[in-house]
């Protein structure tokens, strides 16, 4: 397959387009990860238990 200089490159047969790719990959690895899910964030008003500031505040001074 010969081009001539300054033409784009043929395209590969066998490459897929990007919603293939996309397709292929969400079947292999799922749909996306949230940003930030409800196990990483401080705890609520609503809901018992600690926070992150709790935890903070409890670390020993020598573990700074």
């Amino acid at each position: 397959m010969s081009t001539t200089p300054g033409s784009p490159p043929a395209p590969d047969e066998g490459a897929e387009s990007d919603w293939e790719r996309r397709r292929r990959l969400a079947e292999v690895f799922g749909e996306g990860v949230p940003e930030q899910t409800s196990d990483d964030s401080d705890a609520r008003e609503d809901r018992p238990g600690k926070g992150d500031d709790w935890y903070r505040d409890q670390v020993p001074p020598h573990h700074g």
